[in-house]
């Protein structure tokens, strides 16, 4: 179950020739994919990518109906694998997934579908969130293209010219015999605007067809000699034509005046914000028309020196925008300018910070600064010389404490790692690892559990060089999507090979919840497209793990604490593996709140549990807090003078899970939690006995309060 549904979308994909598509970029490019007559698709999500595998989800009977042939990978890896279709096959193929974390794994395959070449055109769309905060690293796929010569596409973000770049891609592809990877921004994934459609085209050569006429050629094999005659077509024969093809049609461009003696050059997703700065300096209207002369770089690899020392004729300075370190493009286009012995002054990183995103501010500092050396005189004079200095802005970081990504409220994940505090508060703290994923949360307050994390679906392996028999056992914490992606192939079979004396805790969530909600192997819900309700416990007996406990409802701590504990201590031999199972809140909230509104808006009886603390009872120590972390948990301060330390208190967010008195109870006796369950649509009786509750409440109250000693105020 995805986090959104773009059934209703879908049917815009529908759209014919002269028609106008409007949405979001995510939809343009399957729209665009549909119009080139793609063979076939696949992927794997990732943000900010991940809404692409999904609207391709939900269009299947379209692809279906075109003959195009769609796969949910298991990994990017096995999707990079797919285009090996387009090697011999004069077939359109197109993967998706994240950017440099995806290109990481699908490496191998890359480089072999690169050193082969491609006969139908093969795009590889990455979405690309350098500094945009979705990424657990911070890469660029920039080197990986140069590394293993894939053509680069950074298209302006907006829907005609990212439709565009996939048009371009196939056709750059094909020209060239090189697959070509499309870069989409995180802006360029969720902007919206409108663009004319074309027909959608079913593919020239289906999968099926080529099923029915296979084809093979040697020559193609990544083997020597072949492999060294792949580099010798390279550089002799794709990358010409790869030139030639992006020069005759222009997929670079050009704006602003010609004979200015400056201008910039931008990679294409940076070229928003260069007009908006510009803008703001006066240099530029509403429409994007700009008085500074601006080359745009909708292909950053290969770049063709014959353009760039064109735009740089006549010119004294030039800007180079590139987002990232290091300054890959700045160092080429300088490179160039040195080969043609010209005196262009090249200004990039310095203006520029090295590294980090180029928001809104930092494109202004820097594009003023350009613009104070190389045109002064357009500027306005309060920028030139300002008669008093800009406001200083304070270090926040110094006084507003971060604010790290967290569970979500009632998540099923929390009461793990409060059952593994409690173990180690009893045996000690333990060696764990940690994986990609939401569990990767508890390595920040209040768990601070797990440290470094390797891959996704390597936490068991992180923690291959402490399996040798210490004093306590490593622990490692993987999640269901990490162990279906690289998980079962890699880390624990890496664990029954060597006779592992580790633990591995498998937190089954039922989705790939991290990525929004997809389904994978194990998910427990039918699925009418996908091979759903298969059991992690089942894929680790079939690699010879014995050890394994399941755990079907990772709230209840006690038992989680219990089992963890016999993990640690129990003499059998070889691995041992958890498996706690419990649904991801956020999923299961996005499939009940909809059932239950439309039950109470038919009238019928609804039981909506919520928890509470009784302030009377609370002591304070706040361990529910400690050993939660839930968002709903915050604190109140009493009016009482007698009780100094505020209780714990939950607001209208709780889901009501039970966490937090699951927790403390298994820390320590706290009877001061209680549940009330809400009745929406009550019968007559319930009213009735209700009303009654309430007047002997009232009634106890009054007599209890008639009884106490009361200080009056002076009158």
């Amino acid at each position: 179950m995805a986090e959104r549904s773009f059934k209703a979308e879908v049917e815009d994909l529908r759209l014919g020739a002269g028609q106008t598509f409007t949405g979001e970029g995510i939809l343009a490019i399957t729209k665009a994919l549909l119009e080139n007559g793609v063979g076939y698709v696949g992927g794997y999500q990732g943000a900010p990518i991940s809404h692409l595998m999904d609207v391709l989800a939900d269009a299947q009977d379209l692809l279906g109906e075109l003959g195009v042939r769609f796969e949910a990978n298991a990994n990017e890896a096995a999707a990079a694998a797919m285009l090996a279709a387009s090697v011999h096959y004069p077939i359109r193929g197109a993967v998706t997934f994240k950017g440099s974390v995806g290109v990481n794994v699908a490496s191998d395959a890359l480089a072999n579908l690169s050193s082969s070449g491609v006969t139908g055109g093969a795009l590889i769309i990455v979405g690309e969130d350098y500094g945009e905060g979705s990424s657990i690293m911070q890469e660029r796929t920039h080197p990986f293209a140069m590394k293993s010569q894939f053509w680069l596409l950074d298209p302006r973000p907006n829907l005609p010219s990212i439709v565009k770049a996939v048009s371009d891609g196939f056709e750059l592809s094909e020209a060239s015999n090189t697959p070509v990877m499309l870069m989409v921004r995180i802006r360029s994934c969720h902007v919206t605007g409108s663009f004319q459609t074309r027909d959608n085209q079913r593919p020239q050569l289906s999968v099926r067809d080529a099923l029915s006429n296979p084809r093979s050629d040697f020559a193609r094999v990544v083997l020597p000699p072949m492999s060294f005659a792949h580099e010798q077509d390279k550089v002799k024969n794709r990358w010409p034509a790869a030139e030639k093809f992006i020069i005759d049609r222009g997929l670079n461009e050009q704006f602003g005046p010609k004979d200015a003696n400056f201008g910039i050059v931008v990679q294409g997703g940076m070229y928003n914000g260069v007009v908006r700065a510009l803008q703001r300096l006066g240099l530029a209207d509403i429409y994007g028309a700009s008085q500074v002369p601006i080359y745009v770089l909708n292909v950053t690899y290969p770049l063709i020196s014959s353009e760039f020392l064109q735009f740089c004729e006549g010119k004294d300075h030039v800007l180079v925008i590139e987002e990232g370190q290091p300054e890959f493009i700045e160092t080429q286009l300088g490179s160039f300018l040195y080969r043609a012995g010209s005196s262009v002054k090249l200004h990039g990183k310095g203006l520029f910070p090295q590294a980090g995103e180029y928001t809104g501010a930092v494109m202004l500092e820097a594009v003023t600064g350009f613009l104070k050396t190389a045109a002064p005189a357009m500027l306005a004079a309060v920028v030139r010389a300002p008669n008093q200095d800009r406001p200083q802005v304070p270090d926040l970081s110094k006084t507003v404490p971060i604010r790290p990504p967290g569970f979500c409220t009632g998540c099923p994940e929390r009461p793990i790692f409060a059952a593994m505090k409690l173990v180690e508060k009893e045996l000690g703290k333990h060696q764990i690892a940690a994986d990609i994923g939401c569990h990767l949360f508890a390595s920040l307050p209040p768990f601070e559990i797990g440290g470094a994390t390797m891959g996704y679906g390597l936490g068991p392996a992180a923690n291959a060089a402490f399996d040798g028999g210490g004093a306590r056992r490593p622990v490692a914490i993987i999640g269901d999507g990490g162990f279906w992606h690289n998980g079962l192939s890699s880390s624990f079979t890496n664990m029954a090979f060597n006779k592992s004396d580790g633990v591995a805790i498998v937190v089954d969530n039922y989705y790939s919840a991290a990525t929004g909600g997809q389904d994978v192997m194990s998910s427990r819900a039918d699925n009418a497209t996908k091979a759903t309700k298969n059991p992690i416990a089942k894929a680790l007996h079939g690699i010879g793990i014995n050890w394994v406990r399941q755990i079907d409802r990772t709230y209840d701590v006690a038992k989680m604490r219990d089992t963890i504990r016999e993990a640690l201590t129990t003499d059998a031999p070889g691995p041992r593996v958890i498996v706690a199972s419990s649904e991801c809140m956020l999923n299961k909230q996005r499939r009940e709140k909809p059932l239950r509104a439309a039950a109470i808006k038919e009238g019928r009886r609804v039981d909506v549990p919520r928890f509470g603390v009784d302030e009377a009872v609370c002591t304070g120590d706040h361990a529910c807090i400690r050993l939660s972390g839930c968002p709903s948990l915050s604190l109140k301060k009493l009016d009482d003078p007698l009780r100094d330390d505020p209780v714990a208190s939950i607001d209208q967010s709780c889901v009501g899970c039970g966490n937090c008195g699951e927790v403390a109870d298994a820390a320590v006796l706290c009877p001061s939690f209680y549940r009330a369950d809400v009745v929406h649509n009550p019968s007559a009786w319930e009213v009735r006995m209700a009303a009654f509750r309430a007047r002997v409440i009232g009634w106890l109250q009054r007599r209890r309060d008639a009884k106490r000693l009361v200080f009056g105020g002076a009158e």
